[in-house]
């Protein structure tokens, strides 16, 4: 037993310990990027990164989405499952709500594309024929976009101070 208790030990204090969260953060920092890069090749139309990346927007759009689950899997790693103090909670809360709003996006637009339906009706009791598929996929487009961009760009800040943060107080 003292054997076991002293393994489980050194193991907490090697994922406590500074090159285990050198090496998740990086892995992390290196999603992030190559998350910006998906999204840079998703926007932008007529850049020259499209000729370098090529491929269809669907490819780039799954790939972005993958890449995201896989950076939540980092993340948890990376934190241990603690939510952390002050700075760090904020920070691992907007990057939830990062990925929360990812994942309306791609729940609400994968249910409307892939419906049958032509017509959508908002509440089920008032009459009418709807609102059409095209319409209702760009007023969620606008909602659940709009957020994504604003949580993802403070997320990018709070990313930077949590760098600096991590090697300011090392």
């Amino acid at each position: 037993m003292p054997i076991l208790r002293e393994e489980s030990f050194n193991w907490y204090l090697f994922l406590q310990g500074n090159v285990y969260k050198q090496i998740t953060g990086y892995v992390a920092l290196f999603f992030v990027v190559l998350e910006m890069v998906l999204t840079l090749r998703k926007r932008g139309r007529g850049w020259k990164i499209k000729i370098v990346l090529p491929g269809s927007m669907q490819f780039w759009r799954v790939l972005h989405i993958f890449m995201g689950v896989a950076l939540v899997a980092v993340t948890a790693v990376h934190t241990v499952g603690v939510r952390g103090l002050n700075f760090n909670a904020a920070f691992l809360w907007v990057f939830f709500g990062v990925s929360l709003s990812a994942l309306v996006g791609v729940v609400a637009e994968t249910g409307v594309v892939e419906s049958s339906k032509r017509y959508f009706k908002l509440l089920p009791f008032i009459g009418g024929q709807g609102v059409q598929k095209g319409a209702l996929i760009r007023n969620l487009r606008a909602v659940w976009l709009s957020t994504h961009i604003f949580l993802v760009s403070a997320f990018i800040v709070m990313l930077g101070f949590h760098i600096f943060l991590a090697y300011y107080y090392q």
